[in-house]
């Protein structure tokens, strides 16, 4: 690729700070842009269908979009599915034209693995497309638009879908599960069975670089996961033993968790814990030659090291 200066959107966030390390120690000029936490030599954008990003883009010969709407704890919006629209479709779309025009050649695109129908089976990146909630919709239209503006202006778009992401300065759900194994709490997982791919930070800006650079890597979508998948209870076990605690896990029947789930409203976020979700990853490495650097256990290590350094604090 011709030039070295990249476009870093939401650099400011969990997975955009190790993307920003990455690029940097590989030679590209990073033009970051952030939303929160703006600090010095970050650019304060809000992504939306209306945002101007003239000056951003400016002589980048590549984009790296992180920024987005994403998972909501407790949704606040009383319209969910048009407030991940106008971030994750219409800003993506916004962002993705503005560089065409300003002949960006290439466009990395972080999306999800919600886009895909989520029934227990491994995950292919040509089967199931079929996404059961706002945030997956929303990611799957802008990877459509995306398709769509790369045939009519030459733009290369590589698209990258992620199971949940893990790492030091993780927030949301995983960092709750830290907490809940550090507090030693009794967790009703024991009678779980399943399987699960998760992607360690590190690896997935490793594989963010592979995107950008690869010539084999224009216009393809890849699902990108850590190479081992683990279950609930070994998540749990491994994550306390790393932090030098006890685990509590009590076999309570999957029937009782769903339906416990189902009256508290929340049986999404207890499938997550008690189904199967695997990422079969042979595409992107196939094609690409790309292999996850770090193995699982290296990287929740990583994050539960981090975490008990913040709570010794």
């Amino acid at each position: 690729m011709s030039g070295r200066t990249v476009l870093l959107t939401g650099a400011s966030g969990f997975v955009g700070r190790t993307v920003h390390k990455a690029l940097s120690q590989s030679g590209w000029s990073v033009r970051a842009t952030g939303y929160r936490n703006a600090s010095e030599g970050l650019q304060r954008i809000a992504v939306s269908s209306d945002t101007d990003w003239s000056e951003a883009i400016e002589g980048c010969s590549a984009v790296v979009h992180l920024a987005g709407r994403a998972h909501v704890l407790r949704e606040s919006s009383a319209n969910p599915i048009s407030a991940f629209r106008q971030v994750n479709t219409e800003g993506t779309l916004t962002l993705a034209r503005a560089a065409a025009n300003a002949g960006v050649r290439r466009l990395v695109f972080l999306s999800s693995v919600a886009v895909h129908q989520q029934n227990g089976e491994v995950l292919r990146e040509a089967a199931g497309l079929d996404p059961q909630t706002p945030y997956g919709v929303s990611k799957l239209e802008a990877e459509l638009g995306l398709v769509h503006v790369a045939e009519r202006t030459g733009l290369e778009v590589t698209i990258l879908r992620a199971p949940l992401i893990y790492g030091p300065n993780v927030g949301a759900r995983f960092l709750q599960l830290l907490q809940w194994c550090r507090a030693g709490f009794p967790m009703p997982f024991g009678a779980v069975r399943n399987a699960r791919s998760f992607v360690g930070v590190h690896n997935l800006a490793d594989a963010i670089l592979i995107g950008l650079e690869h010539p084999s890597a224009a216009n393809r979508a890849y699902l990108v996961a850590d190479t081992e998948t683990i279950s609930t209870p070994e998540l749990v076990q491994l994550l306390a033993r790393l932090m030098d605690r006890p685990s509590h896990l009590v076999p309570v029947p999957i029937a009782l968790l769903r339906t416990a789930a189902q009256m508290l409203g929340r049986r999404s976020e207890i499938e997550r814990l008690i189904g199967s979700l695997v990422v079969d990853t042979q595409r992107i490495r196939h094609e690409l030659g790309w292999n996850a650097p770090l193995s699982l256990e290296r990287g929740l290590a990583e994050t539960a090291a981090w975490y008990m350094a913040g709570a010794a604090s």
